[in-house]
């Protein structure tokens, strides 16, 4: 049986998805942009900035589901420009133990919602 995972903490889904699903003990995320769930607005200041704001928005889906960054199993990374690597993986390095860090592929593409510069879903298992 699904259960809809659903915070205020995160951005509201801007389609017919919702923010997670949670299906026994594993929990599939949607890919969270930097929205700031308070405003609404998008936080492109910087790719730092950018994918600290997507990481806060996947804690709070985390969060939501009763979980923590420990209990990804499997990240993957959408980005516009691949010359953004080492700085997102710097911020997204910050989120977890890098003995612990789960699996993860990281792959350009040429355009994301709202034309953002990352976005990022995790698996996660409880």
């Amino acid at each position: 049986m699904k259960k809809i995972i659903f915070t205020e903490n995160a951005p509201a889904p801007i389609g017919p998805y919702n923010q997670a699903i949670l299906v026994g003990n594993t929990l599939y995320t949607s890919g969270q942009i930097a929205i700031n769930p308070k405003t609404g607005e998008l936080v492109l200041t910087d790719i730092e900035t950018e994918t600290k704001q997507v990481m806060e928005n996947l804690k709070a889906v985390l969060t939501a589901a009763d979980m923590t960054f420990e209990n990804v199993v499997k990240a993957t990374i959408f980005i516009m420009n691949m010359g953004d690597f080492a700085k997102i993986n710097t911020v997204y390095g910050n989120y977890f133990n890098e003995k612990t860090a789960p699996a993860r592929e990281t792959v350009q593409v040429t355009c994301l919602p709202k034309n953002v510069n990352i976005e990022i879903s995790v698996l996660a298992i409880k």
